[in-house]
């Protein structure tokens, strides 16, 4: 079995007693690794759920957002973008499942084969740093709304989105270069070219960079803002239901964040060491090779989950996405301005801050 992760892919060998499985950071031809009975099954079916999901709930999410709110936030710019990055790597999921069922065949050509592997890479990438500024955005708003009020503006959102894609997409042209089609046994594979030393020191450096710099931006700013909620939450009573749900929204889309991602990464980065230790340690290989095909499911699903957080916690997206599906369905419009993060919280924040600086202030002015 091949998942369909691009930087991951397993090759299959058959043989008369066994299939036996390669990946593209570490292999050892003295190791039999194992297969999981059934994985291809699943992930067809999984990868056509997400896909049938994920299309439904991200193309209303857009449309609620771009076409159906009159007044947007600035946040919202960063929500499109991530959902316009989920539905095009969505729409690469059927040749996927055509693998899947075919046996890990492809067979809808070279072209789709670079293309839509590039797609993934291009998301998984996209889906971070969009993320990441996402979180330096409300880090800005939160921590420091007062500067935030002179720079978040509508083009400060979209320029770093336009950034997010361009670096997005040289990130990914090293998938895009090293995917080709390869014929074994009468099958056609989609599969990277042979593997170098060089190659798995720069996908070390690009995981590194990627991923687990961002990861650590977003804790950081997530840290940060969840300690200044708490003091702003002990000053402001227990009666503020706004800063309640401000708190579980940052939780919400943290844990979506790790759950996803996180495992993958790191059983990807334990298979990268292993190939450059050049170590024959058949378990840790077996442990990084299982751990890859369980984990990248998840990565997959965070596709199709974003829209349903949102929707979920977020009062403003909520009604978007409602009257995006019922048009001629009145709602309350009251919490139009109150529920967006932006307004009220970091109105309250911003006396909060200010009080907080005179007190600092006067205090050091009776000390001298």
């Amino acid at each position: 079995m091949r998942t369909a992760w691009p930087e991951m892919e397993l090759t299959e060998i058959s043989t008369v007693s066994a299939v036996t499985f390669s990946f593209d950071y570490y292999y050892d031809e003295n190791c039999q690794y194992q297969h999981l009975q059934h994985m291809s099954a699943f992930l067809a079916i999984l990868y056509s759920a997400v896909f049938l999901v994920g299309i439904v709930g991200n193309s209303i999410l857009m449309v609620a957002l771009v076409f159906k709110r009159r007044v947007q936030r600035l946040i919202d710019v960063f929500i499109i973008n991530l959902a316009a990055s989920d539905f095009i790597f969505l729409v690469t999921l059927p040749f996927w499942v055509d693998k899947e069922v075919s046996d890990g065949s492809w067979r809808v050509g070279s072209f789709l084969c670079k293309a839509s592997s590039y797609v993934i890479s291009v998301n998984m990438y996209c889906s971070i740093l969009l993320l990441t500024c996402m979180s330096a955005d409300r880090y800005l708003a939160i921590i420091h709304p007062s500067i935030a009020r002179r720079i978040r503006t509508r083009s400060y959102s979209r320029t770093l989105c336009i950034c997010a894609w361009l670096l997005s997409c040289s990130l990914g042209m090293p998938t895009l270069l090293s995917r080709e089609l390869n014929k074994q046994n009468e099958k056609t594979y989609c599969t990277d070219k042979a593997v170098t030393e060089t190659k798995q020191i720069m996908s070390l450096m690009v995981l590194i960079v990627a991923f687990f710099f961002p990861l650590l931006s977003i804790l950081t700013f997530y840290c940060s803002i969840t300690k200044r909620l708490c003091v702003h939450y002990q000053k402001a009573g227990k009666h503020d239901k706004k800063l309640r749900k401000s708190m579980k929204i940052v939780f919400i889309v943290v844990a979506a964040f790790v759950v996803s991602w996180v495992p993958y990464n790191l059983f990807k980065l334990m298979t990268i060491l292993l190939g450059l230790l050049k170590q024959s340690d058949c378990f840790a290989g077996t442990v990084a090779q299982l751990g890859m095909q369980v984990s990248s499911p998840l990565a997959f699903a965070n596709s199709c989950a974003n829209p349903f957080i949102y929707y979920c916690f977020d009062n403003y997206i909520r009604r978007a996405m409602l009257q995006c599906l019922c048009p001629r369905v009145k709602l309350s419009s009251s919490g139009n301005s109150s529920d967006t993060l932006d307004s009220p919280l970091s109105h309250s924040l911003s006396n909060f801050v200010a009080g907080e600086y005179a007190t600092r202030k006067r205090n050091r002015s009776v000390s001298l």
